[in-house]
């Protein structure tokens, strides 16, 4: 018993200074469902029941982890996401429980724990129909263009687009993008519409991973930031600074477009879209007959013409010569 006491109060000062330094740790910046403890505060992400997956706080956690990451908190009923209206849609490719490689990029086939398989691009997004387990995804391929469309606020006074790219510059630069990734920044006065062109350019040399920073990003303006509280971005819910003020977002949305076309096939398409496309077919064959019989009938009227003009010069010699 007196060897026992001592032992007990040794494993509880122990508890007691492992609480201490979690207490300590700072909160990871870049990802706040990452966990910091221990006395080297080492910060992991949970990414299933039985795994942690270990991130780096100085930058931003791969796509592919946050996506596991949410997975795992839907499943356990500790998700974020706001609770959408009665007639919202959920877009069942835009989240699933991807399957990740070590680095934190995404695998090239993925199930999404069933046996209904699909191949993606680097961005995670699919990118051929789905298949099932015997379906081959020879390679991951690369996402190179990203192209982000937002659309803000009403505002009073016109927008200056200096300051308007100045600012749309310093707003990717808090998402760690490389100035030497932004291509064009476009801006649609009427529709409201800011585009920027991102382009993986390889003779830059930096860490930047578009497809994490884009998905910051939306998840950003859509009010679901992955940012702790204490990470100073540019973006909050109530906008992107511009001009000494907040310029609000209403709409956003990331395309991407891949270094090899997407394997789609008919099958794989809805009928109304398979209607929509025969229509606009057929639209263009009729239109194509209307112009071949439009531009048949000018070639004769011309014909008509070039005729009747010899024939009046016929006459007129006759008529010279008599």
């Amino acid at each position: 018993m007196r060897v026992l006491i001592p032992l007990v109060l040794a494993l509880c000062s122990l508890a007691a200074l492992a609480q201490d330094d979690d207490k300590d740790c700072n909160q990871c910046k870049t990802n706040q469902f990452a966990k910091c403890s221990g006395a080297a505060c080492e910060c992991t992400l949970k990414v299933s029941t039985d795994t942690s997956q270990p991130v780096n706080c100085t930058k931003l956690t791969s796509k592919c982890w946050m996506m596991k990451n949410e997975m795992y908190r839907k499943k356990n009923g500790i998700g974020t996401r706001r609770i959408p209206t009665e007639h919202a849609m959920l877009d069942n490719d835009g989240i699933y429980d991807p399957e990740c490689e070590v680095d934190g990029k995404f695998h090239a086939r993925q199930c999404n724990e069933t046996d209904t398989c699909w191949c993606v691009n680097t961005a995670g997004v699919r990118r051929t129909d789905k298949g099932d387990t015997t379906l081959k995804c020879p390679e991951l391929v690369e996402t190179f263009w990203f192209q982000v469309q937002l659309r803000h606020k009403p505002m009073e006074e016109k927008m200056d687009q200096t300051k308007l790219e100045e600012a749309i510059r310093n707003m990717f630069a808090s998402y760690q993008v490389d100035q030497k990734y932004i291509e064009k920044v476009e801006y649609y006065d009427e529709d409201r519409y800011i585009i920027v062109d991102l382009k993986q350019n390889v003779t830059v040399n930096s860490p930047t991973d578009l497809a994490t920073a884009t998905y910051y990003l939306e998840k950003d303006i859509k009010g679901n930031t992955l940012f702790s509280v204490n990470y100073n971005s540019s973006v909050k819910e109530d906008g992107m600074l511009y001009n000494g003020m907040r310029l609000g977002f209403d709409q956003a949305y990331v395309y991407y477009i891949d270094s090899k076309n997407p394997e789609f096939s008919m099958k794989g398409m809805t009928p109304g879209i398979i209607a929509v496309i025969v229509v606009v077919c057929l639209a263009v064959v009729a239109g194509l007959v209307v112009l071949f019989f439009t531009q048949r009938r000018a070639a004769k009227s011309h014909i008509y013409q070039k005729a009747e003009g010899r024939e009046l010069d016929e006459i007129q010699k006759q008529q010279l010569t008599t």
